[in-house]
């Protein structure tokens, strides 16, 4: 094959009882499949940092994670403190409850906010596919380029569903050619990367991440 895949992987392990000996297993497989990055918990950026300097694999940790509704005051914090430790990714989750009532100033200030204390880092913004309707997936889309953020993402895999080739087509059609879409959520094997790739996926969260690479070998 001749895509790259695991450049296109984010190597993640966010289950709240991983131990320091996962997540050094972690780094070092994503050193040795050369993946985009490692997606941790910010208590993990800091040692993450340590172990893959020299490396090409980036630092990615969630913000406001799993249910997004910590206040935009936390989400700032906790991106600020990410990059200080080390972080060049953030993958930020969006308030639900206020996008579902339509208060979309409110969300975007908030996505900005965390863009603007990212400083210049990619923030991917995740929005939470399984619990929004097409409509509010558009609109969190929409907010999301006028914020400044670099990637929309589908899920967190801690709610009711993940990412599906619908939501990423949907996703893809909002935003254009112009940022990124990342899947999550449920990506287990190959097939299921090829898929969300083909419907407008560059970027793939996943736990699977050395099962997919062993099966392009």
């Amino acid at each position: 094959m001749t895509t790259n895949f695991a450049s296109l992987i984010d190597h993640t392990l966010l289950k709240p009882d991983a131990t320091e000996d996962q997540i050094k297993q972690l780094c070092e497989e994503a050193k040795k499949y050369r993946f985009a990055s490692v997606c941790v918990n910010p208590c993990w950026v800091k040692y993450c940092k340590s172990l893959l300097q020299d490396t090409s694999v980036k630092v990615c940790t969630v913000i406001g994670f799993p249910l997004g509704a910590t206040t935009t005051a936390t989400k700032v914090f906790e991106t600020a403190e990410a990059i200080e430790q080390g972080a060049d990714e953030i993958d930020m989750v969006i308030n639900i409850g206020f996008l579902k009532a339509r208060d979309y100033e409110r969300v975007k200030d908030e996505m900005k906010q965390v863009v603007d204390a990212a400083s210049n880092r990619i923030v991917k913004v995740i929005i939470e596919t399984c619990l929004l309707t097409d409509e509010e997936k558009v609109k969190a889309c929409q907010l999301a380029v006028e914020a400044g953020a670099a990637f929309v993402k589908t899920s967190t895999g801690f709610s009711s569903g993940g990412a599906t080739v619908e939501d990423v087509a949907l996703m893809r059609k909002t935003v254009g050619e112009q940022m990124g879409v990342k899947a999550s959520g449920g990506i287990r094997n190959l097939s299921d990367m090829i898929k969300m790739m083909e419907a407008g996926a560059n970027r793939i969260g996943t736990s699977s991440g050395v099962k997919i690479i062993e099966e392009t070998l």
